[in-house]
């Protein structure tokens, strides 16, 4: 069995190396759909985010205005507050989902694709928790895939998959807006360099998909044989 924490910058990858470990035989789960899913009405996570964040964040369907939301986060600087109600319970979700798992399958490869494993971190030591399984991601993880690329390419997919999926003509009045809004968020990002340090595995994913998919494919061979390594090894014990 082995956990692997699968992460990168906004518009760096990591969705489609999530989506090619996933046709490849990997387990996969998406930190923001697990999010998304416990912002839903009904939920403790979204009840609490009315509570610190005030009914300006509701829409007029009941459910959390994530455009309003995250423009309070990310322009108002209160992005610390959104995270504390929403990565306890994401990790926790986490860790549920990986269980599951390794229940049906030992030999089982989870992938956890997530922007930010390091962040958590970050933000949970800053608030003072030294102690839980949030300030520590080696604790839930085994292994640390990292994609990577220039800020420049980031900012230009991030903003080419908003404008594609026409949602840019909501959210943002131009490409201008939509580009400050990905700097915002590159800005509470740690940066490439600093994860490459800590990574057990780097993707570069400046070139096309053709070239992501076969450095893809070389990892997935490389952790289906730890994976199945390490289940050899319990066997024995």
């Amino acid at each position: 069995m082995l956990r692997v924490g699968l992460t990168g910058g906004l518009g760096s990858g990591k969705s489609t190396v999530a989506g090619y470990l996933g046709k490849l035989g990997a387990e996969v789960i998406e930190a923001d759909e697990l999010g998304r899913k416990l912002m839903e009405p009904g939920q403790r996570v979204s009840a609490e985010i009315v509570r610190v964040f005030g009914p300006d964040v509701v829409g007029a369907d009941g459910r959390l205005n994530r455009s309003r939301l995250a423009e309070l986060a990310f322009q108002a600087n209160r992005i610390h507050e959104l995270n504390a109600i929403v990565h306890p319970a994401v990790i926790a979700a986490q860790q549920l989902w990986m269980n599951e798992v390794f229940e049906r399958d030992p030999a089982a490869v989870a992938v956890v694709e997530s922007a930010l494993i390091f962040e958590v971190e970050r933000d949970a030591r800053a608030r003072g928790d030294k102690d839980s399984i949030l300030a520590d991601w080696r604790r839930r993880i085994t292994r640390l895939v990292v994609v990577t690329a220039s800020d420049d390419v980031k900012i230009a997919r991030y903003v080419d998959r908003i404008f594609q999926a026409g949602e840019g003509r909501v959210s943002y009045a131009s490409r201008e807006a939509a580009e400050a809004d990905a700097r915002r968020r590159l800005a509470h990002q740690i940066p490439d360099a600093e994860k490459v340090k800590h990574a057990d595995y780097v993707l570069d994913n400046t070139g096309d998909k053709s070239a992501l998919l076969d450095q893809t494919v070389a990892l997935w061979q490389q952790l289906k044989a730890e994976s199945n390594n390490f289940t050899a090894k319990l066997s024995l014990e």
